[in-house]
């Protein structure tokens, strides 16, 4: 009887061990729910670590919490809008002869982490020069020739 009952204690702890070691990280390591749960979060931008692209962090607020969030910014990303601020934009413009530069509008397609951005924004580059072609008459003599 003895050896029974020290078989089924033995056979219960195996149970709640491998029980326990069946749950990934993120559960093991998750807070029991407080009852305090924020869903107003506010995010700052996404400052890089170094330089002006690249990995980063981002602060995240809500009541008396805060959180840092890793977070990216692409390297060719524009800081007149920002790179939480994703627009659609338009085919670019005639040139114009008087700035040498063209444009073309965006429209507000999506603001990531409740970023403030600019419904409409217009953005401009210089205009294309002459192109330059290749000499077609002249023939270089290669390995193959």
């Amino acid at each position: 009887m003895r050896a029974a009952l020290v078989l089924l204690l033995l056979l219960l702890v195996t149970l709640t061990v491998s029980e326990a070691g069946g749950k990934n990280k993120k559960e093991r390591s998750k807070p029991s729910p407080s009852g305090s749960e924020c869903t107003d979060w506010r995010y700052g931008n996404c400052v890089p670590s170094n330089g002006d692209c690249g990995a980063g962090f981002r602060e995240g607020s809500c009541d008396q919490q805060t959180k840092k969030m890793k977070c990216k910014v692409p390297c060719n990303w524009k800081k007149d809008f920002g790179a939480d601020c994703k627009y659609r934009f338009g085919s670019w413009g005639e040139c114009d002869p008087g700035t040498d530069l063209r444009t073309r509008t965006g429209t507000l397609k999506k603001a990531l982490f409740n970023a403030e951005c600019q419904q409409t924004i217009t953005v401009s580059k210089p205009c294309p020069g002459k192109t330059k072609t290749k000499n077609k008459g002249k023939k270089r003599k290669g390995k193959g020739n």
